[in-house]
């Protein structure tokens, strides 16, 4: 048992055009060098004709290079798109905000409490707002104010940061600014972004005012792939809470908030644990 529990474990995920036999041939590449399988999951997509695969297996007889040199070859074969992670890693993460503040708060206390598998290296914000709460948690605190004349040098100044800090993640949480095509491209898979489900019905500021003021029974939120489409990347996650006729503006919008917290929250776990893989405009998450 002790034995067991110090193997190396890795996290491959894959894609490919479906056909008899995968889930055979992947469990047989995986047995024929020395690996135990752990935990797995797939799922055929007859619409697109795509198969999709996440395998969690402990291997103390190659490393994680090796294993990839290995899964090439392998994966050659049957056209695949896939990925191979140590299953122990923490995924390399760079927080941006403006001045709300509650899904910052709540990614940073789930992360200390070791609840996300993430490793936060830097905040990235456009107001000074969360300097003493990035303080706290020991997070250098990069303030880069945007405005339409200096957008363009933010964000080389935003991307700078995301690449030194090796960054695999990048959440945008409750950060207000639209990012440019061409960040939404070099971030591409790899960026989440929270919103309020009203989107598109309550557009601009205050929609909590505005769903107040419409006398609406559902308030939600959606976490995203963020990509230059604004607000219409593959959804990873959604959740709504009921609302009634006796919510205030200030109920409302605390209930929301509470909503995004814990939709962020469940997106940045299953992408950190590598549960996530797009299939197109849609993603299947394996939770």
């Amino acid at each position: 048992m002790i034995a067991s529990l110090m193997t190396p474990a890795f996290i491959l995920t894959l894609s490919c055009p479906d056909r008899r036999g995968l889930v055979h041939s992947v469990s047989g590449f995986l047995l024929d060098h020395g690996s135990n399988i752990e935990e797995a999951a797939q799922y055929n997509d007859h619409g697109t004709g795509l198969f999709f695969m996440r395998v969690r297996f402990a291997c103390a007889d190659h490393d994680l290079a090796a294993l990839q040199a290995k899964t090439a070859e392998f994966a050659a074969g049957f056209a695949m798109n896939w990925q191979l992670h140590a299953a122990t890693q923490p995924m390399k993460t760079v927080i941006l905000v403006s001045k709300e503040g509650h899904c910052l708060n709540d990614l940073l206390f789930r992360w200390k409490s070791g609840l996300l598998a993430i490793d936060i290296g830097a905040i990235i914000s456009n107001h000074r707002d969360f300097y003493q709460l990035a303080a706290s948690y020991n997070v250098p605190f990069h303030h880069i104010p945007v405005t339409a004349a200096t957008k363009a040098q933010a964000e080389a100044k935003q991307f700078e940061i995301i690449q030194n800090e090796g960054a695999e993640l990048v959440v945008l949480a409750r950060y207000m600014q639209v990012l440019s095509d061409d960040l939404c491209r070099k971030l591409e898979g790899r960026a989440i972004n929270i919103h309020h489900s009203f989107l598109p019905s309550f557009k601009g500021a205050k929609p909590y005012y505005q769903a107040h003021d419409r006398g609406v029974k559902l308030i939600g939120a959606t976490a995203h792939y963020v990509t230059a489409d604004l607000d219409e990347g593959p959804i990873i996650e959604q959740d709504v809470a009921r609302a009634d006729h006796t919510d205030t503006v200030e109920s409302l919008t605390a209930r929301g908030r509470d909503t995004e917290s814990q939709v962020l929250a469940r997106a940045v776990k299953w992408h950190s644990e590598h549960r996530v893989l797009l299939n197109g405009h849609r993603t299947v998450v394996f939770r």
